[in-house]
């Protein structure tokens, strides 16, 4: 090769290179510019201390529960713990399979038709793979609940769920990417600007339709009848400080033996939504104990701070693909790629998730015991939703730490006794 044409080739390279700098900048400022917000955030809102009196001992789980009670609860919870492991194995193998070798992406680039027919058929090749793969699992996982008396639903109702949940998800992946993809396509230096804030909006947006178009896909509501209950029900949330505009009723046993109550809708929207199994079966000083807990969460606006987290996540998320990826991120072949990424993100960031999402828990729980001044019923009510569950006592620490989103039964009892008058 002549001088001439090798220095050419250099300074072809050097101008690609040059290139691909410029256009990591703005990912890279976009990534700094979330990664800081989001710990300036979590500082100011995040109650990382939130039991007066400083750190909680947990109670033993002999002065709670019977022997029968516990062994019932670790062998229900082992089965279901595996079966749920070996779901998330096949799924995430599944998916780094198809997203980190060459096989996803000349499968995708065969699809005839424009880029967004390619990126919809390649959320379709990977949902669709995983679901195939981990059905049975998710099969054994549901007879496993039937088994022990904690799900009411027949196989056909189970089947039409998974299929409503998967539609749900397709469609809210797809239109996330088509959001990444078409920025990338359309602004070469600038788009994970553009494409992190539009999915943080869509974050966002998610926050208000959810309770309107989702929740009712999955049950059916109703306003809960006049008596003692919604009566207490208006008057603690007025204590709690909390506008909502109804009770509700959610026909969860159609579904569930299990028994909860949350709060849908943000401001003046608010409603209390209780499962059916918790009117019929909880008394009502700890109904009431299960309620406050949830207006607490509104209370503290949980729900916004959780949408504002995730949103600067989701936007650090584009950053991250930006620089992972640079412009083959406007590829549509490589959506399951993207797919994969996000799939080893949302593992290794889990305990940062479930850390935050345990002292926000623990926050409502302190000032559900504050509102309600009834310790005693709280601590029963916790007991009777472990026993009815199969809760674990006692569940494996690095789990809990991975995945537990709220407190284990016996340290909220602890937080219980910590604040009952006398302790």
């Amino acid at each position: 090769m002549s001088d001439p044409e090798q220095m050419e080739r250099e300074e072809a390279a050097g101008r690609a290179e040059s290139a691909g700098r410029a256009e990591s900048r703005p990912a890279l400022a976009l990534a700094l510019i979330c990664t800081v917000g989001f710990l300036v955030l979590a500082w100011a809102a995040v109650p990382w201390d939130p039991v007066p009196g400083g750190r909680v001992e947990p109670v033993a789980a002999t002065d709670v529960f019977t022997a029968k009670q516990i062994a019932a609860g670790e062998a229900y919870s082992r089965v279901a713990r595996w079966l749920g492991w070996i779901g998330l194995a096949i799924s995430l193998a599944t998916t780094c399979l198809v997203g980190f070798t060459r096989w996803g992406a000349r499968l995708v680039s065969r699809v005839p038709g424009p880029w967004w027919v390619q990126a919809l058929a390649g959320v379709l090749l990977v949902h669709l793979l995983v679901r195939w793969l981990t059905l049975p699992i998710s099969g054994l996982a549901h007879r496993h609940r039937l088994e022990h008396g904690l799900s009411t639903q027949g196989w056909a109702a189970w089947a039409r769920d998974v299929v409503v949940s998967e539609l749900i998800s397709v469609v809210v992946t797809w239109l996330a990417l088509l959001v990444v993809i078409g920025c990338a396509r359309r602004w070469r230096v600038w788009w994970t600007w553009l494409a992190g804030g539009a999915v943080a909006a869509l974050v966002v947006l998610g926050s208000f339709v959810y309770p309107v178009l989702v929740e009712p896909l999955f049950n059916s509501f109703e306003p809960l009848a006049d008596g003692p209950l919604r009566t207490e029900i208006f008057e603690l949330a007025d204590r709690e400080g909390v506008v909502i505009e109804d009770v509700l009723v959610a026909d969860a046993s159609r579904r569930t033996t299990t028994l909860n109550a949350y709060v849908s809708g943000l401001w003046g929207s608010r409603r209390v939504v209780v499962y059916d199994t918790l009117v019929e079966d909880l008394p009502q000083d700890q109904a009431l104990s299960v309620v406050a807990h949830e207006l607490a969460h509104a209370r503290h606006d949980d729900v916004l701070l959780g949408t504002g987290l995730g949103a600067l996540g989701s936007a650090l998320g584009v950053a991250a693909l930006g620089l992972l990826l640079g412009q083959r991120a406007a590829d549509a072949s490589s959506v399951p790629r993207i797919l994969a990424l996000v799939a080893v993100a949302t593992l290794m960031t889990a305990p940062v998730e479930s850390g935050i999402s345990r002292r926000i828990e623990t926050r409502a729980d302190v000032d559900a015991l504050t509102a309600t001044r009834d310790a005693e019923a709280f601590e029963r009510m916790q007991v009777r939703l472990a026993v009815r569950a199969l809760a674990d006592p006692t569940p494996p620490r690095w789990a809990q730490i991975w995945w537990g989103s709220h407190p284990a039964t016996l340290e909220r009892i602890g937080v219980a006794r910590q604040l009952e008058p006398g302790q």
